[in-house]
């Protein structure tokens, strides 16, 4: 029998208010046990989520939320603020099919602000929700939790520039937990502080100076280190904060972040003032469970392990990662072509370029969190005759749209875009789903996409996309592939050519007999990318059923290959197949050839349809939206029982 917790009587943020210091440290330990029990068992992010604890514990304990507004950045570091947000019953739930998301969702829950899931929009959320506190004169205040690789983002210095000219009411939780690509932030904030380091705080950091005064210890402390900082030798963080005064944004002293005390003394002294008040909170990625500690960049984003030692609880595998095969191919190349250039955004990791940046330092670029500055500097790349390849994961590629367009597109630059995580991720949910990709690249003018069906069609098509001239998109999904062979002489493709992966019933003597007399089959499957391997288990079906499929592995979307459409509009049917939303997709590309090549063949589209898809495993998704093998084949059934 479980012995009594505080955490089991938290029914929402109000019970906090009830708490003494002592007993609010003691349930910070209560929350990190259950995170890691939790996600021990689900996965997800943990070492962020535990770093936070004491930041979330003292916002709530103060706040009175829903009415007061607790603004998460991305929110991987949101799991404390679900618990004491009524949500530890179906906490074991946190990021399965059916269950609760693994990020802040207002469907969810109302206190949960905003769906946070990309980088860098939280202090655009709170200045709307500031702005509007100033309009409408009401009393609500607003506090937004932002990290340090997130305020890297173009978008949070955007929001910055305008909260501070605005002088907006609210708080900023900067969470400093030291990780990601806080050098390249510590770079530009030495740079921007020094153009400031002799001259006068601005009056507003004066009138702030007088409001702290009666602050406190916190308050004077505060002071005090304005006054001081100048000449002190030690003030390493002077940098990090100048450039917030310089903004017009008061930037408190660090202070510990994972000490709960000073955490809401803090808060506590900033939380009435008038204008925009930055709280440098310094956190431990992990904090509270040694293995995420001890390694906080496999925790960032982990899968189930075990407790007692933080091992991840790995299954069986007979097949490489798609990642892994592209990041192993790329070295590969690199070794004969000195022009390759790998850039990402703050995935090295996750993109599989951990070894390309090992072995080629010099050929390796991590911008941050910042694809549009990734994009805009492939072009520059390109333009001076080097070979730019921008690995992002196919949610964040959306984030730099304009510059595929302007900065890619429209001058026909050599730059290869390898799309990861291409099509439902998974346990991530709708926040990360690369569902979009198809949609709005397809229409931009001098792109070209490919779609590789599995990971030895992916080592071809990057060397294609290398080999050729122009903008050029590849895209993958995430996770193992279908244990093909690498070649190790790989295939260059035709442009805008597909290949039949498939003739079902090829095994039966009277559907070969018919092949060779020319007879077109029932059913023609044009499937797109990782789609293929389950259009031909459908078609394997679909034989047993006495119903002929052809399956063809179309490997472009763009340009599309209108031979093989017109060879499919024999059929009986035609059954498009994509792993990404349908309107836009590859499936509408089929459908436009038909249109231009005046053919009246039936057509069945099946991919992500009108709506975002939640979190799970991607098998039970892709089952639900029936783009598996078998439920590719009900489709086609259906259509031939009607």
């Amino acid at each position: 029998m479980r012995s009594f917790r505080i955490l089991d009587v938290i029914t929402s943020p109000e019970d906090l208010k009830v708490l003494s210091d002592d007993e609010l440290i003691i349930l910070a330990k209560e929350i990190r046990e259950e995170i890691v029990a939790t996600t021990s068992l689900t996965g997800g992010h943990v070492a962020s989520s535990l770093g936070a604890v004491e930041i979330i514990l003292a916002a709530h304990s103060l706040l009175h939320t829903p009415k007061d507004h607790l603004v998460f950045d991305v929110g991987h570091q949101a799991y404390a603020h679900k618990l004491l947000t009524g949500r530890l019953n179906e906490f074991k739930t946190l990021r399965t099919y059916g269950g609760i998301s693994g990020f802040p969702k207002p469907s969810e829950s109302p206190y949960d602000v905003h769906p946070s899931g990309h980088a860098s929009d939280s202090l655009s959320i709170a200045a709307g929700l500031a702005k509007a506190k100033k309009l409408n004169d009401s009393d609500e205040k607003i506090v937004a939790v932002i990290g340090d690789a997130s305020l890297s983002g173009g978008m949070a210095f955007e929001a910055l520039n305008y909260i501070g000219q605005e002088q907006l009411p609210l708080v900023i939780i900067l969470n400093d937990n030291e990780m990601s690509i806080s050098h390249n932030v510590g770079a530009l904030m030495k740079h921007l502080g020094n153009i400031r380091a002799n001259q006068n705080y601005r009056t507003t950091r004066d009138a702030v100076q007088e409001r702290l005064e009666s602050g406190g210890a916190v308050g004077n402390a505060l002071v005090n280190f304005g006054r001081s900082m100048k000449e002190s030798m030690k003030q390493f963080f002077l940098p990090h904060s100048m450039i917030f005064e310089q903004l017009g944004i008061v930037c408190t002293m660090p202070i510990n972040g994972n000490n709960l005390r000073e955490m809401k003394e803090m808060l506590a002294t900033v939380l009435d003032m008038d204008g925009p008040v930055l709280i440098h909170a310094v956190t431990k990625k992990g904090a509270g469970y040694e293995p995420a500690e001890n390694d906080p960049v496999r925790f960032h984003g982990t899968g189930p392990f075990d407790m007692a030692t933080g091992n991840a609880v790995k299954k069986e595998s007979a097949a490489p990662t798609y990642t892994s095969v592209f990041g192993k191919e790329l070295c590969r190349i690199a070794e004969e072509d000195k022009r390759i250039i790998a850039i990402t955004a703050a995935m090295r990791d996750g993109t599989g370029l951990k070894e390309f940046s090992e072995r080629f330092p010099d050929q390796f670029v991590d911008v941050g969190i910042a694809e549009e500055h990734a994009l805009g500097m492939a072009a520059g790349l390109a333009i001076a005759g080097l070979k730019p390849v921008v690995a992002l994961y196919s949610t964040f590629l959306q984030r730099a749209f304009d510059q595929v367009i302007i900065d890619a597109a429209l001058p026909d630059l050599d730059i290869v875009f390898a799309i990861d995580r291409a099509g439902l991720v998974g346990e991530d949910g709708p926040t990360h789903h690369g569902q979009f990709d198809l949609a709005y690249l397809r229409e931009i003018p001098s792109m070209r996409i490919m779609a590789p069906s599995n990971e030895a069609e992916l080592v071809g098509a990057l060397h294609t996309a290398l080999a050729l001239s122009g903008p050029v998109a590849l895209r993958y999904p995430r996770g193992e592939g279908t244990g093909a062979p690498i070649p190790s002489d790989p295939e260059l493709w035709e442009v805008g050519k597909a290949r039949i992966a498939f003739e079902g019933g090829s095994n039966d003597e009277e559907a070969r007999g018919k092949q060779r007399e020319g007879e077109g089959p029932d059913v023609a499957i044009l499937a797109f990318g990782c789609r293929v391997a389950p259009s031909a288990e459908a078609a394997r079906l679909l034989a047993a059923e006495g119903i002929r499929a052809r399956v063809y592995d179309m490997r472009w979307v763009k340009p599309i290959d209108e031979e093989a459409i017109r060879e499919a509009a024999t059929a009986r049917l035609i059954v498009t197949v994509e792993n990404g939303v349908i309107a836009g997709g590859a499936g509408s590309a089929v459908l436009e050839a038909m249109a231009r090549l005046r053919l009246q063949t039936p057509v069945v589209v099946l991919g992500i349809p009108d709506t975002f898809v939640a979190q799970g495993k991607t098998g039970l998704l892709l089952r639900d939206l029936k783009i598996d093998g078998p439920g590719i084949a009900e489709t086609i059934k259906e259509q031939f029982d009607k």
